[in-house]
């Protein structure tokens, strides 16, 4: 990893002058921090992806198999039959420009073919040249141009520049979704076996233990008893929650990282506590014990794959229905993909209706998954729960709404609710920033790795820059959000541009206004921190 500026030096260095050489002519440099390092030959193997072999993006020959232009021309063909959209969106694109200002990394980088419209013409390029009688008449002057290893590295190098946040599809006037273009060209690149070691090690992970981190059964249901003594602790309350226990209404699942890494560790306790506090009938699955998915990042195949479990294991354990922790990609792929790629759900599973409040959740028909923030929105506005904001008066609170739950499912007003109601200083950053606009972290699609950093915080340029505002004018110390992915990116983001803010789940904050029947005094929260102005009983 090269060494990161400061906030300063990047903002200076960042140039928005175009370079007088075209686009077709200039060719990418990898210098180090610029690109992510290769996935491992065993890990390819193992998930029988095609040829596999050791590679280094900083080296001249990347060992492509010896027919990779025969495999890349079939590849290219088969989407194009396959995906109905990829097609349209490579025939529509007028270049109006609209999207170019959009993309964080073009933002943050200034280098232009990080615009979604000229990052969408690294592809539609070679589809011209090779699919349409103009390009190949014309060629160049049609803007076609011909498959070389040389595109091949420039797809490597901007397509692991794109977070697939899908801000691009929103100002375009014909529709075309720039991330779904990103998904296909990963999916190409990984025919001739180049892949990241970050995306693709969490996918060998889940398809052999069930979750991103490769935590076993066993060890998964550990560190959920050791959250439950941290619980305790705080509370005064022993929660024993139930695991692989066939027979129960609800399969709850989460984002591995919710179990194991501070600071989504508070918010998957939070989950805990409100069950406990309704009484829900819910279980654990340690088999099924990753709602997120990286296999989006990898293949439509791959993200199939992952999915599957999921509905599978509450068929197994004759769940009605599901419901699912805040996590990002999971969202994307559940709301937007499932039901094409997985078919129905199980003929067990019913439309979900809250057994505490009567609510059917006909938005979840489909899907039979209900968001963890749907639900205690439903459970604040009907009374069942009591919370007191007090507890999170030290807080000024903002909230970053996270890319794929925002535009991939429209989840845009219940996690405000449910802030306000947990929380009694709550503050929006700027309107073009937020909702449907919201801008990405900067390390989603499996980007979220070290050796990336500076490119990282190029992209997190956009959202620093709004959080920074409201840290300045409202005194925001905290920021919430409702994505697994973003509690692990959004830390280094806010140390690097709003230096003192702290990144939490919405549902930390709800555990931490909970009123527990039983519970004992307060005088922590759930980081076991004292609360101010609480002080023990005697």
């Amino acid at each position: 990893m090269s060494k990161l500026p400061n906030p300063n030096q990047l903002v200076k260095s960042i140039d928005y002058v175009f370079p007088s050489k075209g686009w077709m002519d200039s060719k990418p440099v990898f210098n180090p921090g610029s690109f992510c390092y290769p996935a491992k030959v065993d890990t390819m193997k193992g998930l029988g992806m095609p040829n596999p072999h050791t590679w280094d993006p900083a080296e001249e020959d990347w060992n492509l198999p010896e027919n990779w232009e025969e495999i890349m021309y079939n590849t290219l063909k088969d989407k194009l039959e396959k995906f109905r959209s990829f097609k349209v969106f490579m025939d529509i694109c007028v270049r109006c420009g609209a999207c170019a200002d959009k993309c964080h990394f073009f933002l943050g980088t200034g280098d232009p073919k990080n615009m979604p419209v000229l990052r969408a013409e690294l592809v539609r390029s070679v589809y011209r040249k090779d699919f349409t009688t103009v390009g190949k008449l014309l060629g160049k002057f049609a803007g076609a141009r011909k498959l070389d290893k040389n595109v091949i590295k420039e797809w490597f190098y901007y397509f692991y520049q794109c977070t697939e946040c899908r801000r691009c599809s929103l100002y375009c006037p014909y529709g075309i979704d720039t991330a779904e273009i990103t998904m296909i060209a990963r999916a190409m690149l990984h025919e001739l076996g180049l892949g990241t070691h970050w995306i693709m090690d969490p996918v060998s992970n889940c398809n052999r233990t069930g979750n991103h981190l490769g935590i076993q059964p066993h060890a998964f249901k550990e560190i959920v008893e050791f959250l439950c003594e941290d619980i305790e602790a705080v509370t005064g309350i022993k929660i024993n929650p139930p695991f692989n226990e066939k027979g129960h209404e609800v399969l709850f699942i989460t984002p591995s990282g919710d179990v194991f890494a501070d600071p989504g560790i508070y918010t998957f306790m939070g989950y805990l506590m409100l069950f406990h506090e309704i009484g829900l009938d819910y279980t654990l699955s340690t088999y099924a014990s990753e709602g997120g998915n990286f296999g989006s990042f990898v293949s439509a195949n791959m993200m199939k794959k992952l999915n599957a479990k999921m509905y599978a294991e509450a068929d197994r354990l004759g769940s009605k229905w599901t419901s699912a922790g805040e996590c990002g990609h999971m969202w994307r792929v559940v709301h937007q993909y499932m039901e094409t790629m997985n078919g129905p759900t199980p003929s067990n599973m019913t439309i979900p209706k809250s057994p505490i409040t009567g609510t059917v959740f006909h938005n979840a028909a489909a899907t039979k998954m209900v968001h963890i923030t749907e639900f205690t929105a439903d459970l604040i506005k009907h009374n069942k729960i009591t919370l007191d904001p007090s507890r999170n008066d030290h807080l000024n609170v903002t909230f970053h709404d996270s890319c794929n739950p925002a535009r991939g499912m429209g989840l845009l007003e219940e996690p405000r609710y449910v802030l306000k109601a947990a929380c009694n200083n709550f503050f929006e950053m700027p309107e073009n920033t937020i909702r449907e606009q919201t801008f990405c972290c900067g390390g989603g699609s499996g980007l979220n790795t070290e050796e990336i950093m500076e490119l990282r915080m190029r992209g997190a340029l956009p959202r620093g820059n709004a959080l920074r505002y409201v840290q300045e004018k409202h005194g925001v110390n905290t920021m919430a959000c409702i994505c697994a992915i973003d509690r692990a990116t959004l830390p280094p983001l806010a140390d690097y541009w709003a230096p003192g803010v702290t990144v939490t789940g919405t549902h930390e904050l709800v555990a931490n206004a909970l009123v527990m029947k039983g519970e004992i005094k307060r005088t922590m929260n759930l980081r076991q921190e004292d609360l101010p102005g609480v002080e023990e009983d005697e």
